[in-house]
């Protein structure tokens, strides 16, 4: 398949996150703003992590597909606290190197495989997945149907999704909704709601959670762990870049007051095939 010039640019700036994704500073302000230290380039905080890995039923010979995987989290520490057996699928293959760095120092590297893939076209057969997740991937992914739709392929029946995703409020004016889009992920906007779209790709809405106040306590979370790691965080990606990240925290937190985005959670089951 074909990638859009945004979407290779995208790539390439995520394996340069991952390339400095280890470095102390980023690390501090990631245990800051999520409670974990992986490298990870989602909201998904700790807390978060433990209500998805409950909800998905995670135990000793079940098998997870984390899609969007990065640098592991939160799939690694899924399968470290549940015992269950993990895929970690991305195409960025530097932050899947770091992951199975991790999974080695975890003691979990014969749980862990890591798979460069789309999340639009999965290399597995069907029904090989117990249970999947993605951390805030769709709203990075323009193939947002596709993606579902070989999500539900590779799950058994009556498997269990859980996934978190950034999205546009609905019913906003032009220049709101412009807004919305220049403060939230690349690929935010979406041809249809989301449980329109689990609906049409053979998903059932077990739970549905508006966790868009977390979202916006992480966001602050980050902004003031900028402030407090200001000089090595300035050493590390440059004066200019340090000062156009914190006018983006100070945008998107407006954006985020004013209603304009929200995170959600949902937890879905596949229908029968």
């Amino acid at each position: 398949m074909p990638y859009s010039p945004e979407e290779i640019a995208q790539r390439q700036r995520f394996d340069e996150f991952y390339l400095k994704s280890q470095s102390p500073v980023l690390l501090s302000i990631e245990r800051m703003v999520c409670g974990c230290g992986y490298g990870g380039n989602s909201w998904t905080t700790r807390d978060e992590a433990d209500r998805i890995g409950a909800m998905l039923g995670l135990r000793s010979g079940r098998r997870l597909l984390d899609l969007g995987a990065g640098a592991g989290w939160p799939g690694l520490y899924l399968a470290q606290q549940s015992g269950c057996d993990v895929v970690l699928l991305d195409l960025p293959i530097t932050g899947l190197r770091i992951a199975s760095e991790r999974a080695a120092i975890d003691r979990i590297a014969s749980a862990s495989f890591g798979a460069v893939a789309d999340a639009a076209t999965l290399p597995f057969a069907a029904s090989t997945f117990d249970a999947l997740s993605h951390s805030d991937l769709l709203c990075c992914l323009k193939q947002k149907r596709a993606v579902l739709q070989a999500c539900r392929q590779v799950v058994r029946n009556r498997g269990r999704m859980a996934f978190t995703v950034i999205s546009v409020a609905p019913n906003l004016s032009p220049d709101d909704h412009r807004r919305a889009v220049e403060n939230g992920p690349e690929f935010i906007d979406s041809e249809s709601s989301y449980p329109t779209l689990l609906t049409q790709t053979g998903w059932t809405i077990k739970e549905h959670s508006d966790i868009t106040n977390d979202y916006a306590q992480s966001c602050e979370r980050q902004r003031l762990a900028d402030q407090k790691w200001r000089e090595p965080l300035e050493e590390l990606i440059g004066v200019s870049a340090y000062a156009e990240r914190g006018l983006g925290w100070t945008n998107k937190l407006a954006a985020l007051a004013d209603g304009l985005i929200r995170r959600e959670l949902f937890v879905v089951v596949s229908d029968s095939k």
